[in-house]
């Protein structure tokens, strides 16, 4: 029988527990599945230490996003952590590959958001939508591939992956959102780097997963001296 992988603890302290998410994994349960999500690890490591213990959403990514999840250990760091959380995470930094050359050196992506009766997120003009912004900054192309370092202002849900292929670069392997390639065998998107303030100031870096350097290795290689 394997062993489940250990969960890749990036920080922990009494009030926060910081995890390196990996690719394919849900952040917290669904109706179809109950158990095989990060917060049921997290839960289950903090509970053998004491079975009083318990942990706390803050934030997510999608399934086949990796990178940096915050839990909190107790409901009132939780309330202070979410609200305003994107004042608060005011460093959300994500790198991503996506389809395609991309021209511009960087440049700034605001459209309003709505998800259909489908679960799909799309981009929309009614004022129901809700105002996503996305930055990006071109570290590196190929001929048929360029890598991005992203950051957000606000989280709306599959908000980079929406509006990366409303510009006519979807993410690699992001088959929802346009994507015809998939060399990485995952969603080109990591959740790099989170700068939190709230009682104090915390910076993290969930290093970049070894797959995306058969595409980029020079140029992560100098993100990650930069970043880290």
């Amino acid at each position: 029988m394997n062993k489940r992988k250990k969960m890749d603890i990036l920080y922990e302290d009494k009030e926060l527990l910081v995890i390196n998410k990996p690719a394919g994994l849900l952040t917290i349960a669904t109706e179809k599945e109950m158990f095989k999500t990060l917060y049921h690890q997290a839960r289950e490591y903090v509970k053998k230490q004491n079975p009083k213990n318990k942990i706390f959403i803050v934030h997510r990514l999608d399934k086949d996003t990796s990178g940096l999840i915050v839990f909190a250990k107790n409901e009132k760091v939780k309330k202070e952590l979410q609200d305003n959380w994107n004042k608060k995470a005011y460093v959300r930094e994500y790198l991503a590959i996506v389809e395609g050359k991309v021209k511009k050196k960087k440049g700034k992506i605001e459209s309003y958001l709505l998800e259909d009766k489908t679960f799909k997120v799309c981009i929309t003009s009614s004022s129901k939508g809700g105002l996503a912004v996305t930055h990006y900054e071109t570290l590196a192309v190929t001929k048929s591939y360029s890598l991005l370092r992203i950051s957000i202002d606000t989280g709306k849900k599959n908000q980079i992956r929406v509006q990366l292929s409303s510009i006519g670069h979807p993410i690699i392997g992001d088959k929802k959102y346009g994507s015809k390639k998939n060399p990485l065998g995952r969603i080109g998107l990591h959740a790099s780097v989170l700068k939190l303030k709230n009682k104090k100031e915390y910076s993290w870096f969930a290093k970049i997963p070894k797959e995306f350097k058969t595409l980029f290795e020079s140029a992560i290689e100098t993100y990650e001296k930069l970043e880290s």
